[in-house]
C-alpha cells in the first residue's frame, strides 16, 4: 500500500482545499441549493461517460464473451454501473442517479432545461462536442466536462480509473449532506428527493467500494512508477477542476 499512501498524501492539500470550499457555506437554502444543482447536475451527467469507459475497459463487453483477468476490477465497476445506472426510486421504480438528480431539481424549483436540452442533442446527434456547441451550457461546466472526456480520450486505464476513485462524488462532504437534512425537517421543505439522492450515495458507496477501488488501481498501477506518477498527477487535476467549478457555482449564489 506504499504507492497508494503516497497517492493520498501528494493530493491530501488539494483534496483539503476542496472539503473545505467555502461554497458549501452558502448553500442554506433551497433557493441557494437549486442554484448548485443548475451547473452540478453537468458533472453528475458525465459522471456516467467515465463509468462506462472503464466497464468497456474492464469488463467483458464484446462477442463472443470472455472473461476478463481482473476480476476485482471486473466486480467494482458493475456493482457501480448497476447501481448509478439501474438504482430504485422512493417508490421502487428502477431509475438511474442522474434521472434521480432530476427528479430532486423539480422539486426543489431547480431549472433544468439547460441539461434536458443538452442531452436531447446528445441523443440527436450522437457527438459529445457537438452536443456541446449546441446548448446553452456555463463555460464552467464546459471546461469540467471537456476534461473528464479528454481524459476517456487517453485510453489509459489507469488514469480514467485514478480520476475515477479520486476526483468525483464522493467529494460531496458530510457537512452538505447535514444542511439537506435540516432544511427537509422544516415544514413545507423540498429537498427531500435531493436527501434520498444522497443517502442512496452513501449507501451505494458503502465501506466496501472504496477498498475495492483502491485495490483496482494498485492493480493497474502495480509496479510501474511512470503509471502512479499519471495516477498522481491527473487525480490532482481532477481535485482542481471540481475547485474551478466550485468556484463558479459560489460566484452565481
Amino acid at each position: 500500500m506504499k504507492n497508494i499512501d503516497n497517492l493520498l498524501n501528494s493530493i491530501s492539500e488539494t483534496r483539503k482545499e476542496l472539503l473545505n470550499h467555502p461554497l458549501y457555506g452558502r448553500l442554506n437554502s433551497e433557493q441557494a441549493i437549486a442554484k448548485f444543482m443548475e451547473t452540478h447536475v453537468f458533472a453528475v451527467w458525465d459522471f456516467m461517460s467515465l463509468v462506462k469507459a472503464l466497464q468497456i475497459d474492464l469488463t467483458s463487453v464484446k462477442l463472443p464473451w470472455v472473461p476478463t483477468k481482473d476480476n476485482v476490477s471486473r466486480r467494482l465497476i458493475n456493482e457501480i454501473v448497476l447501481g448509478e445506472e439501474s438504482d430504485i426510486d422512493q417508490d421502487e421504480n428502477p431509475t438511474s442517479h442522474y434521472e434521480l438528480y432530476l427528479e430532486a431539481m423539480e422539486t426543489i424549483g431547480a431549472d433544468t432545461g439547460k441539461i434536458k436540452n443538452f442531452v436531447a442533442n446528445i441523443i440527436d446527434c450522437n457527438d459529445y462536442k457537438l452536443a456541446v456547441s449546441k446548448s446553452d451550457i456555463p463555460d464552467a461546466a464546459i471546461d469540467f466536462m471537456n476534461f473528464t472526456f479528454d481524459i476517456i480520450d487517453t485510453k489509459k486505464t489507469h488514469i480514467i480509473a485514478s480520476v475515477f476513485t479520486f476526483g468525483r462524488e464522493d467529494l460531496i462532504p458530510d457537512m452538505f449532506i447535514n444542511i439537506v437534512k435540516s432544511l427537509n425537517e422544516k415544514p413545507g421543505s423540498k429537498t427531500n428527493d435531493l436527501l434520498y439522492y444522497l443517502e442512496r450515495h452513501i449507501e451505494m458507496d458503502g465501506d466496501e467500494h472504496g477498498p475495492m477501488a483502491l485495490k483496482m488501481i494498485s492493480g493497474l498501477c502495480a509496479d510501474n512508477q511512470e503509471k502512479w506518477d499519471d495516477a498522481i498527477k491527473f487525480s490532482k487535476e481532477a481535485l482542481k477542476q471540481r475547485i474551478k467549478l466550485w468556484d463558479y457555482i459560489n460566484s452565481q449564489i
